[in-house]
């Protein structure tokens, strides 16, 4: 088997992140030589890497093939598919594509970064639009998500033609942009689909997902249901059909509008630049906001998420221009992301304490999900009736699940890969080739570093169990400091128990281990890290400081 796994006269596929998890999207199409990125994600930082902000897949595998990699095209906006750009794009060395509204945002991210010289950014018609890079012609089709410009990609290639779903869903009421039709996916379909690579994360919703025009109507009855009170709705900043849907809501009940958050900022002047939200009511100041009668305002701010920097937590904590009192409602028009629930407890706590009013999706109809549920899957197939179908997208269990409804919709062949599993699509039966090196890198303070190197697993290990710092002198005495241990009113006891005990290891030392200092540090080492096993049921991580020669 080749070893270099430069794609032969055969159609690859290859993802390194976002198969086996949600978020970190990285795949790549190999064909003839060349390789073709579609997405460059992040995750931020979950607790099981303690200290770190983001989570990034591990491009390596195209880090050393970058010569033969032709382009990078970004399907839309959300930060699993475009956050990890300016940190890997310019060593990769090759040309962006994307739609104006995604192309503008990541053009921030460029210039945040000071890389708008480095990488070439190119914008791609929003309605159809075609690159052609190497044995790869790409079309842009646009499909409904909580984004503006959500995109699949019709990928044709010598061996037949990819459709790569990006986050997609059905809405017969978008409220935003102009998804393809019933009809103009079924004219894909009748014209050849050889591999259908699909979004999993809704796939044991046994519903669809739910049109935005619904939450419109839901939002509206919500809001009206508190004449008198400040009302504040909560929502992705990404999600521009919400933000419109927020401001006609604002209209209909005489309310005027307020916004709080520097990322709903951001998003609202990139989307008007881009010809959306071009209704949005005029938005008035804090000052303003509060000045006004409490039923004369709709407040929308950021943090749903439990994010303790947004203006949320900032108003739950009473510690921001915006003010909430008793009998004040709280919307929550989105999801809890699965590993937030704690987060979003904390803010839901703090204003509950207050007796401020909340309400959520599962109280009402104010959020749906940007993404298909089984009976939009269905639909997709029937109309595309792809040859295989490529689960992405979603933990193991989604995907495992995908292409059981798949196979059971009737699709001859599904493929269940996972990050770093080269499957070979055609020629020939499609299966797993395979399997290369993948992983998760973390950015740490500035730097990017491995997700399971030795800093972050020194970080659990000194979180898990403490801290012991052994100082000898040169009579081999003894300091110690703890730090971590739960030994609050023993801890003198124990300070002069461990120093005595190490004292005493290192008067047994006999021969040349007196002189040796590994043998001298691992003595007081031992006998220190033993006394606080003894004292508190814990094996800090423990140093020993030699005196300077």
């Amino acid at each position: 088997m080749k070893k270099d796994f430069t794609p032969e006269n055969e159609l690859l596929f290859l993802a390194l992140g976002g198969s086996g998890e949600i978020g970190m999207n990285v795949n790549l199409y190999g064909c003839q030589g060349k390789w073709l990125m579609v997405d460059l994600g992040m995750s931020f930082g979950a607790n099981e890497y303690p200290g770190t902000e983001l989570l990034f897949a591990d491009i390596e595998f195209i880090e050393e093939r970058a010569d033969d990699l032709l382009g990078i095209v970004l399907t839309h906006a959300h930060e699993d598919h475009i956050g990890a750009v300016p940190y890997f794009a310019a060593e990769l060395g090759v040309p962006l594509y994307a739609t104006p509204f995604t192309a503008e945002l990541v053009m921030r991210k460029l210039e945040e970064a000071g890389l708008v010289g480095e990488v070439e950014l190119n914008m791609v018609g929003e309605d159809h639009g075609s690159i052609a890079l190497g044995p790869f012609e790409v079309t842009y089709i646009p499909l409904a998500h909580s984004i503006a410009e959500g995109n699949a990609l019709l990928i044709e290639t010598p061996f037949g033609r990819i459709f790569h779903t990006g986050d997609w869903k059905l809405d017969e009421e978008p409220l935003v942009g102009e998804p393809a039709t019933e009809e103009e996916l079924t004219e894909i379909g009748d014209e050849g689909v050889l591999a259908l690579v699909c979004d999993s994360t809704n796939v044991f919703n046994p519903a669809p997902s739910g049109s935005e025009g619904a939450v419109y109507r839901g939002l509206l009855e919500e809001v009206r249901r508190h004449p008198g009170k400040r009302v504040l709705v909560t929502t992705f900043a990404s999600n521009v059909a919400r933000l419109q849907t927020l401001g006609h809501v604002a209209e209909e009940t005489g309310r005027q509008l307020c916004v709080a958050g520097r990322s709903l900022d951001r998003i609202i002047e990139v989307a008007q630049n881009n010809g959306y939200l071009e209704h949005l009511p005029p938005l008035i100041d804090f000052n303003t906001a509060m000045d006004l009668p409490r039923g004369e305002v709709l407040i929308l701010a950021t943090g749903g998420q439990g994010e303790p920097r947004a203006a949320l937590a900032r108003i739950a904590e009473d510690n921001h221009p915006i003010s909430l009192t008793e009998g004040d409602v709280v919307l929550f028009s989105s999801r809890q992301i699965p590993g937030n629930e704690i987060a979003i407890g904390r803010v839901q706590n703090r204003l509950a304490a207050r007796g401020i009013t909340m309400v959520t999706d599962r109280q009402s109809e104010i959020h749906v999900s940007g993404h298909p549920g089984r009976p939009e899957l269905e639909a997709l197939y029937g109309w595309l009736r792809p040859e295989i179908l490529i689960p992405v997208h979603g933990e193991m269990r989604h995907m495992q699940e995908q292409a059981r409804v798949g196979l059971e919709s009737g699709i001859p062949s599904a493929v269940v890969q996972k990050n770093g599993d080269i499957v070979r699509i055609a020629p020939g039966a499609p299966g797993k080739l395979a399997e290369v090196r993948s992983g998760r890198l973390v950015l740490d303070g500035d730097i990017i570093v491995p997700a399971d190197g030795e800093a972050i697993s020194m970080r659990r290990r000194l979180a898990r169990d403490g801290l012991l710092i052994v100082v000898l002198d040169r009579q081999a005495k003894a300091r110690i400091e703890g730090i971590g241990l739960p030994l609050d009113e023993d801890y003198a006891a124990f300070i002069e128990e461990a120093e005595s005990d190490v004292a005493n290891a290192l008067r047994r030392l006999k021969g040349r281990d007196r002189n040796d200092p590994d043998a001298v540090t691992e003595a007081a080492r031992l006998a220190a890290r033993r006394a606080a096993q003894r004292w508190s049921g814990k094996k800090p991580q423990t140093r020993v400081i030699l005196p300077a020669e």
